[in-house]
Parts: C-alpha cells; structure tokens; sequence
C-alpha cells in the first residue's frame, strides 16, 4: 500500500473531469466526515450517500409490522437499539414500549434465542434487519432453533442485499467506494459484474490510511476515463469472500422482492426465511396482513438514501428532525447520513 503522504499529493494533483462518487456504505459516511476527507477533495470531485444503512433504507410498512406484533398478547419483540426510534405509520417501537409492549434490546439474533429458550411461555420474534453482514447470525440462530426444536422463536425480516441496489443506482453515480465489511462476506464477483456493465467501483476500508488510498486509487483511474475496479481492502477482502457464510445464508435465505425506503421495490434485493423454515417466518406465523404505511411527506430520506439530495436540502432538518426528536430514519440511525450531517455541521 502506497505512503499516506503519496496518496494525498495523488488526490491533490487530480486533473481529471468532473466526478461523483458514492460511498455506500453508513460506517464510510461517518469516517470520512470524522477525518476531514471532504476537505481534501479537488472541488470538481463529489461525495453523496447511498442507500448503505441497512435501518435507513428499512420501510415504514416493516415498521408497522413490528408494531402490529408488539400489539399482540405473549409476544415479546427482540432487536437492535437503532430500530427502537424508527418512526412507522402511527408512532415508533420505542413509544409502544413506552405503552406496555414488550420490546428487549439484544447485541445479536442468538440472544434472542436463548430469550426464548428461557421464556418458553412467550413468543420471540427477532427483528433481523442487515445487509449480506449480519444475515449469517440470523441464520446461524434459525439453524439452531431447528436443530435444538425451539418452538417459540422466529425471524420478521427485512434482510437485504447490495447488488441489485448497485443496479438500480448506477446511473446516477461515476464511483461507488464499495463497503469493506460486506465484500468481505459476498467477494469481489459482484463488482467485477458491474465493472462488465461499465460501473466503476473501489473497494474500502475504514481506517484513515485505507479511505485516502482508496481515493487517490479512484481518482487515479478516473482520469483514465475508463470503467475500472480495484480492491484497496485485500487484507479483508478476498475474491471468493467467505464461503462459509454464503453457505449458511444459501442454506436458510432465498432472494424475494424487497422494499426499500426511497428506491422502492427491487427484485431479488430482499432475502426471506426458505420453505423449509417457514414455522420460523413471522410473518407466516403471525398471519401479518400487508401494511398500508406512509411517512412524513415532507421528509427527504429518500432523495438522501439515492444520493439526489443531501440532508441541508431536506426542510425539516435541524429543525422538526433533530437526533433528540427525528422524523425520519436517517436522523435516527448511527450510521444514518442525517445524524452525520447533523453531528459534524451543527
């Protein structure tokens, strides 16, 4: 890997035509506004946010699945912190706890399952929410349900995966910074694909030294004016990936249709429990009718999950939405592109 002192003068010495680059991923969005890295970009060079947080991009109608199922007698609704605040049609999980629900925090889907096999009176739905990163440990805990015959635990899910997102924006971008973290888990197969398509990408890391390398890399090829990719995270990143969580997530998930906040419905971008699994599958289980939602209409999550806006163009920024009192779900999120703005502007 190149000197930190040699990427930067690369980046400073870009000479090149006008670029827009997508960093995908929340973690990137908030490093590269900690690090200052906007500030050393020529000026003809642009950073706007996708659709990488896998809460922002969740839909109000997967919210309101999770109410519905708070509201019902014995259910006990286990997730992760961030979608407590995400507001759904009528209110959020965290003002139906406040109203008697039965709503834990837990750090990962196992300690769901061991909520239900210690509460075996109760149901236990785990809200498994992520990206190709943290589907393996919903389906490491389906695998054990199934394996140990835990009857009273199961998955309502809003699982997705990138590449068809990469699809469906890549017309809008020059650049996709691609996310460390996920092409650890999928390899590089995806993106030398879209590469075929002529989409350029690069793949990062998180340190300071990895996102200024992957830039200087990006902007080196780009004044080739030629598609290119290059992965500028090979100590984690691998072309093959990890095999042994693809076949976890082969074994237990199939791709669906999948509704994304701001994108819309996308094929095969969504992954659902197999047949096989279906006892496991909420809303299966539940019998969840389809959910009639709708959001603030003056909110601009969407736009900002597409990278057609950023979060000073939104009216209710730092205003009605604030991280204390947030509209929509990309003030809400830690990795969300609205709390960075708000965070490292305000």
């Amino acid at each position: 890997m190149q000197t930190l002192e040699t990427a930067r003068a690369q980046i400073a010495a870009y000479a090149g035509p006008s670029l827009t680059i997508m960093e995908v991923c929340g973690t990137h969005t908030h490093e590269i506004f900690r690090l200052g890295l906007r500030q050393i970009l020529p000026k003809n060079v642009h950073l706007v946010s996708g659709p990488g947080c896998p809460v922002c991009v969740t839909p109000p109608s997967y919210i309101d699945e999770a109410l519905a199922l708070a509201a019902m007698d014995n259910v006990t609704i286990a997730t992760f912190g961030d979608l407590l605040r995400i507001p759904g049609s009528h209110g959020s999980l965290r003002t139906a706890r406040e109203h008697g629900a039965t709503i834990r925090l837990v750090y990962s889907p196992l300690d769901a399952l061991e909520m239900a096999k210690e509460q075996p009176e109760r149901e236990i739905v785990f809200l498994s929410v992520g990206f190709e990163t943290t589907v393996p440990g919903a389906c490491a805990a389906v695998l054990a349900a199934h394996e140990q015959g835990i009857p009273n635990f199961s998955l309502l899910t809003a699982n997705k995966t990138m590449p068809k997102a990469y699809e469906a924006l890549m017309d809008n971008v020059d650049c996709y910074l691609y996310p460390g973290h996920v092409c650890a888990i999928t390899g590089t197969a995806v993106c030398e694909e879209l590469l075929a398509k002529g989409v350029s990408g690069v793949v990062a890391g998180f340190t300071m030294h990895e996102l200024v390398t992957a830039m200087a890399v990006i902007l080196h090829h780009a004044q080739n004016k030629k598609p290119f990719f290059v992965n500028a995270y090979p100590r984690v990143v691998r072309p093959e990936g990890n095999r042994e969580a693809q076949a976890l997530i082969a074994r237990c998930m199939e791709a669906v249709a999948s509704e994304w906040r701001g994108l819309g419905v996308i094929p095969d971008s969504g992954l659902a429990l197999k047949q096989e699994f279906a006892a496991m599958d909420a809303r299966k289980r539940f019998a969840l009718p389809p959910m009639q939602s709708h959001t603030n209409p003056r909110c601009r999550c969407g736009d900002i999950l597409r990278g057609a806006a950023n979060p000073h163009d939104c009216p209710l920024f730092d205003k009605a939405c604030t991280p204390d009192h947030p509209v929509g779900a990309c003030m809400v999120s830690s990795e969300g592109t609205c709390a960075a703005y708000y965070h490292y502007f305000h």
